[in-house]
């Protein structure tokens, strides 16, 4: 998103308040902001927060997450809503949750030098890990939360020969497809709630309060979801016709096989589900809507990613 409509929609947020209870604010998520790493890229201080379990073996090479917060986040915001963490913990894998620039924090997604910025800062960044830990080169994942999903896609466009398979939720989506000139077929797993207020599942303008292109005469609507996942089913050459099945009560499962290089696209699409993180930390509902925990994304992204390590071709 522009950076104008994400300051607009942060500063509705708190529009009204005391000077006061903003600073209150304004301190409470720098507390909460913490990170361990920084890198210089681009002739700029880029920061992020790793996490490397208490089983990570050097002479092992080990898969590395890449989880990219939304809009006006931060990284432990993300380490929390996705609970990448927990399965870390317990599959052995290392998580990078990295920081977008400017303030409040975004990635950009349009095009221009700061998107090709936030690009090379992935990139520096997966080679600093690469230096420091033994990462398998096959088994580099990204994956993001609204604005960060749209990021995921961007990364998907410009680091497929790197990263091996994406994943998108409640995913902000700002670049046309004929933006991305990138042919390679990458795997994609998604997760979309049908009363995203945020980004809305059948596309258009946001109507939530909060939500910046509400405000903005300028903003481009948003695409609708099941469109979009199927523009992502052609890229990779996949059969016309995806399977569908039933997860839980308030969750579907819509699958594109017969994809080239074995890049299947799959898009669970969450009933009632609001801008959240299915099977997530949630946010506060008020705000963001319904989470569901009809089905685990951060689980199901793992083991959509164990099944897909970069191809080769």
């Amino acid at each position: 998103m522009k950076i104008g409509k994400i300051l607009i929609g942060t500063v509705l947020v708190v529009i009204g308040l005391p000077v006061a209870a903003v600073l209150i604010i304004a301190a409470y998520v720098s507390t909460l902001n913490q990170t361990n790493g920084s890198i210089v890229s681009s002739g700029e201080e880029r920061t992020y927060l790793l996490y490397v379990p208490k089983s990570y073996d050097s002479a092992k090479p080990t898969p590395l997450i890449i989880s990219l917060h939304g809009a006006a986040g931060w990284p432990a915001h993300e380490k929390n809503l996705s609970q990448w963490n927990r399965l870390a913990d317990e599959h052995g894998f290392i998580v990078v949750y990295p920081s977008g620039n400017d303030v409040p924090r975004i990635w950009h997604v349009e095009p221009g030098p700061a998107l090709t910025r936030d690009v090379k800062f992935i990139s520096d960044l997966i080679d600093t890990l690469q230096k420091s830990y033994n990462v398998d080169p096959a088994r580099i994942h990204a994956d993001g939360f609204s604005n960060g999903g749209g990021m995921s896609f961007v990364l998907s466009c410009t680091l497929s020969d790197r990263i091996a398979a994406f994943g998108l939720v409640a995913a902000a989506r700002t670049l046309p497809w004929s933006w991305c000139t990138d042919r390679r077929s990458v795997p994609m797993i998604e997760f979309h709630g049908t009363a995203d207020e945020f980004a809305p599942y059948k596309g258009g303008l946001a109507p939530n309060a909060f939500a910046p292109t509400r405000f903005d005469p300028n903003a481009e609507p948003f695409p609708n979801v099941p469109e979009w996942t199927a523009s992502w089913a052609q890229r990779n050459r996949c059969g016309a016709s995806p399977v569908e099945s039933a997860v839980a009560a308030d969750v579907t499962r819509l699958e594109y096989t017969n994809c080239a290089d074995n890049a299947p696209v799959v898009l669970y699409t969450v009933l009632g589900g609001g801008h959240s993180w299915p099977g997530g930390k949630p946010d506060p509902e008020w705000m963001v809507g319904p989470t569901s925990n009809g089905v685990d994304a951060t689980r199901e992204m793992w083991a959509f990613y164990r099944e897909h390590p970069l191809s080769t071709k």
